[in-house]
């Protein structure tokens, strides 16, 4: 698989976290396949991130919305790839996903199994979920030879997206930002409620957070405006910029953060990529399965005996996982790490 020559497609996920974690995937094949050309299928609106991924030759988007078939669109786009690539690694484990691949005659076609694809791969790999723990575990092992990815042993490279730093400047005036030290706040989680901090605790937070001396950001898309809304309600030097910032936007806004407090969710692992202190919070969903990629984060998890569950909602309709999350706890917790970082000694 160590072929310098080789033009490597990559069929990506559908969901911003995961094509952050796939950003992984992409720096091992271009490690170990000096002078190969990348492309990437992906939806549309993940351009803006993967031109963010210095790895990535080209962007292939896939106009077909999330759960939709799309035989034709498909079906145009494996006819523009024919004959242009030598390898594709399908990312999603559905029978869908490896359509293209395989429509465009791509002769090696790797993936795990999943929803009777054995026609439309050529490797066929059994994912073992003990070994390939991760998610981003599971990205990169597709990149590897089959007997070093069985074993578990190899490296999970960080993802880093790169900054625009003009386009910053231009943000900070748009949105008339300050030059008070920022926290950002994603009170978003597009999974479902069971993933979600209550808004109130954010809120409270920001307001601790604020008389401290900070500027608040709160972002997320169009959906969570109305979260937003409450999170600012009433606050100075508090920003919703829910639904009013592009995702490229969001990078360089949160690259300029102090700190960022965030469900597990897509920008939390886009926040992990540009490198600002993650203050990460966990009720349904596991930090062993899908962490922020970043030594820079602490982990808020009650690990309840219910939990994780993986549910949307909670099955027992209490939420306490998240719930019982105390603002104090993690205020306090940030407040020890601006006092860090501003030098001051909070030993003992």
């Amino acid at each position: 698989m160590a072929n310098s020559a080789k033009r490597i497609l990559v069929v990506g996920p559908s969901w911003v976290g995961d094509m952050v974690m796939a950003q992984s995937l992409f720096i091992t094949l271009k490690a170990r396949n000096p002078g190969a050309t990348l492309g990437v299928v992906a939806p549309a609106w993940s351009k803006p991130i993967l031109e963010r991924m210095p790895e990535v030759d080209e962007v292939l988007p896939l106009a077909v919305g999330h759960g939709e078939f799309g035989l034709t669109s498909r079906r145009e786009l494996a006819a523009r790839l024919r004959g242009r690539f030598d390898r594709a690694i399908v990312l999603p484990r559905s029978w869908k996903a490896a359509l293209v691949p395989f429509m465009a005659r791509i002769p090696e076609r790797i993936g795990f199994l999943g929803e009777h694809r054995y026609g439309l791969l050529k490797e066929r790999r059994k994912l073992d979920k003990q070994v390939l723990d991760q998610t981003v575990k599971r990205f990169v092992s597709l990149g590897l030879p089959l007997e070093e990815a069985m074993q578990g042993e190899f490296e999970t490279p960080t993802p880093r997206l790169m900054i625009d730093r003009n386009n910053l400047v231009n943000l900070r005036l748009t949105h008339a930002l300050s030059s008070r030290p920022a926290i950002g706040m994603m009170p978003g989680a597009e999974y479902g409620p069971a993933k979600q901090w209550p808004l109130g605790h954010f809120h409270a937070l920001a307001a601790l957070l604020i008389k401290d001396g900070f500027e608040v950001r709160v972002f997320g898309g169009p959906k969570d405006h109305a979260a937003g809304e409450s999170i600012v309600d009433g606050l100075p030097h508090a920003h919703n910029l829910c639904g009013k910032t592009q995702l490229a936007d969001a990078v360089d806004l949160l690259a300029d953060c102090r700190q960022v407090v965030t469900n597990d969710s897509g920008l939390m692992h886009v926040a992990a990529a540009v490198g600002v202190r993650i203050h990460a919070l966990y009720g349904s969903s596991s930090p062993a399965y899908t962490p922020p990629l970043t030594d820079n984060a602490v982990i808020h998890y009650l690990a309840l005996s219910c939990s994780p569950c993986f549910k949307r909602i909670c099955p027992l309709g209490h939420t306490n996982c998240l719930n019982d999350l105390s603002v104090a706890h993690v205020y306090r917790e940030m407040s020890v790490d601006s006092q860090c970082a501003n030098g001051v000694n909070v030993s003992g």
